[in-house]
């Protein structure tokens, strides 16, 4: 069907039914893995994180919406979902917004669009991680691996580099003596002038964000930012002080130069893949927040 009403498009039952059986399809197809260790009792330090840090379930993941603009035909069975509303002309849509969600959304919008006119930072070297256990290895979160260069190694790479964080949601865990060896102290308040597209975390982010914005936004933008997540988280812990060597993720040792060199490539390819992402979540959220306008 697919034809536009005053900017709408319209799904005929078989183009909106066909989009949602696709999507669950792939949201299952990304969290198989992680359902099978959940089963056997094994532990994964990308993908826990994006299920712990991020508090979003796999039904949230996999729950179909085509975000705002669109209307479903005979779309009865999708009001089951409380994300959906049916209109006078029959046709379902996504929920109209409350105060709240464009306050959220207004935010979320705000943040992403600074974050591009922003020029990206590619010379952290990750070095965040090692700070989150800078002089307390021993109560360091990751308890169950080990680290690669030991307590005193780590400390000593720790102090070797500057330490030049922009994330305020990796800062907040640096150990209390790690803090001060920051170049700044990024907060929740300085998230807007803060953020830049090179860092891994903020990568990371458009996964919580766009998960956020939903079911303004589509899910199929959704699974997109959780691939996007999964590869900077295995970045991140690559790059880490950890020996995850045992579940597949190959050490890039930041404490040489060709670590580093390595760490660096690796950051600008992520900030290049986020790119599209960040462009499309903002230009879709100002659309959703225009048509709440109206």
């Amino acid at each position: 069907m697919n034809n536009t009403i005053t900017s709408e498009i319209v799904l005929a039952p078989e183009e909106w039914k066909e989009q949602r059986a696709n999507h669950e399809a792939r949201a299952d197809a990304l969290v198989k893995a992680r359902q099978q260790r959940a089963a056997r009792g094994e532990q994964d330090p990308v993908e826990d994180f994006l299920y712990t840090y991020y508090p979003f379930r796999l039904s949230a993941l996999r729950r179909w919406t085509p975000g705002v603009g669109f209307a479903c035909v005979e779309g009865d069975e999708l009001l089951t979902d409380a994300h959906f509303q049916k209109g006078a002309d029959g046709l379902v849509r996504v929920i109209s917004m409350n105060d709240g969600d464009v306050r959220r959304l207004t935010f979320i919008r705000d943040l992403c669009l600074a974050i591009t006119t922003r020029p990206p930072f590619f010379r952290c070297y990750g070095l965040h991680e090692w700070a989150m256990v800078y002089e307390q290895a021993d109560q360091r979160r990751h308890s169950q691996w080990p680290l690669r260069l030991g307590a005193k190694g780590t400390d000593e790479v720790v102090r070797s580099m500057p330490v030049c964080c922009t994330h305020y949601d990796a800062f907040r865990f640096f150990t209390p003596t790690a803090k001060p060896l920051n170049h700044s102290e990024p907060d929740l308040a300085g998230r807007i002038k803060n953020e830049q597209p090179g860092c891994v975390h903020v990568t990371m982010d458009l996964y919580k964000w766009t998960m956020k914005s939903l079911p303004w936004v589509s899910s199929d933008l959704a699974t997109e930012s959780y691939r996007l997540a999964h590869e900077a988280r295995s970045i991140d812990m690559r790059a880490s002080p950890y020996d995850f060597s045992a579940v597949g993720l190959e050490p890039i040792c930041i404490e040489t130069e060709a670590g580093r060199a390595q760490y660096e490539s690796a950051q600008r390819h992520l900030a290049k893949l986020a790119e599209p992402v960040r462009k499309r979540l903002v230009d879709v959220l100002s659309r959703a927040l225009t048509s709440s306008s109206r």
